[in-house]
């Protein structure tokens, strides 16, 4: 069986909270927390969650423009939070990013010409001579047309900057892009079209995605699989399809509740979640989501439940709750 294309162990991500004239430390803010994934390759992993639950900071230190605290990442087979810098600079090549907002991550200064030949500049991959033809094809690949190489991106709508910027993500000939929220700042039109054409990237050039979203709706469309984070930590983990029609957890199911529906039900009472989430420098002890959870005992405020399969499962949908097995 082939080895997954990036594997995560184990890793923990914190922040130090610095206080007084000194700035000693005083406690840390645990983004990440002993979370564990994987992604195939030529797969899907969607990654949800509330915003500040760390996704973005999940994706920032598989990037390694986070340092991780505790843990590691395997990428394709190379252990990269160890990996000396002249590896780590021929790997990054082989991971790319699409930004949320296409106009603060596009160089106002730059023509698009410029903006998607850049890494193959830096990395030396072309000439500048062949900067033109090289652009004009990775434009085509996504869209947009030849006319476009010496415009500036405030000549272009959100959906075509968000074009752009996957030109760019695909330029280096990556294995896996990271998306962070790469559609919810567009029109819910300009959405579908956006990832019709990653759907479309993936078939052809045999990409793998971790795609960030807070909106499942999108990313059933997208993943192969999907990954429900909650303060920091996975709460459910499984195949698309099994996790959005059998959800267990009940953070999952509140999130589903809450994929709006035209003419359908209200969700019900028992879906809205009370209060905000807790602060993650100073995590509740047990379960995290039991002060939010209708179906929290008292066992739920004081065991950690870990990421297993529900009974009589054979799959690899993962659940950490101590309820998994009773809540309907």
């Amino acid at each position: 069986m082939k080895p997954p294309l990036l594997e995560i162990l184990n890793l923990c991500t914190a922040f130090p909270i610095r206080r007084g004239v000194f700035s000693r430390t005083v406690g840390h803010v645990h983004a990440v927390d002993d979370v564990s994934l994987t992604i195939g390759h030529g797969e899907t992993l969607g990654l949800v969650g509330e915003s500040g639950c760390g996704k973005t900071t999940l994706a920032r230190t598989v990037l390694l423009l986070e340092k991780a605290h505790r843990g590691s990442i395997h990428f394709d087979g190379t252990e990269i939070t160890t990996a000396p810098k002249n590896v780590i600079r021929n790997l990054r090549r082989q991971m790319q990013v699409v930004f949320q907002d296409p106009y603060e991550s596009l160089n106002p200064r730059m023509t698009v010409m410029e903006i998607v030949t850049e890494g193959l500049l830096t990395h030396r991959c072309i000439e500048r001579r062949e900067m033109e033809p090289v652009a004009a094809r990775l434009l085509a690949d996504t869209g947009l047309g030849r006319e476009m190489l010496h415009r500036y991106p405030h000549e272009f709508s959100g959906g075509q900057r968000q074009r752009i910027s996957i030109a760019r993500a695909i330029a280096m000939q990556p294995k896996l892009i990271l998306c962070d929220e790469a559609v919810s700042a567009l029109d819910v039109s300009i959405q579908s079209q956006i990832i019709n054409l990653l759907m479309d990237l993936r078939e052809r050039l045999g990409l793998s995605y971790l795609f960030i979203s807070h909106d499942l709706s999108v990313v059933r469309h997208l993943a192969d699989r999907v990954a429900v984070m909650y303060l920091g930590r996975i709460v459910e983990s499984g195949p698309a399809a099994t996790l959005m029609n059998q959800p267990r957890h009940p953070y999952t199911k509140a999130l589903i509740a809450a994929i709006p529906k035209a003419g359908g039900p209200r969700r019900s009472q028992s879906m809205r979640l009370p209060g905000d989430v807790p602060s993650p420098a100073n995590p509740p002890p047990g379960c995290p989501f039991h002060p939010r959870c209708p179906f929290a005992t008292a066992p739920c405020r004081t065991d950690r439940p870990l990421l297993e399969p529900c009974a009589g499962r054979t799959d690899a949908h993962l659940v950490a709750c101590l309820r998994k097995n009773e809540i309907d």
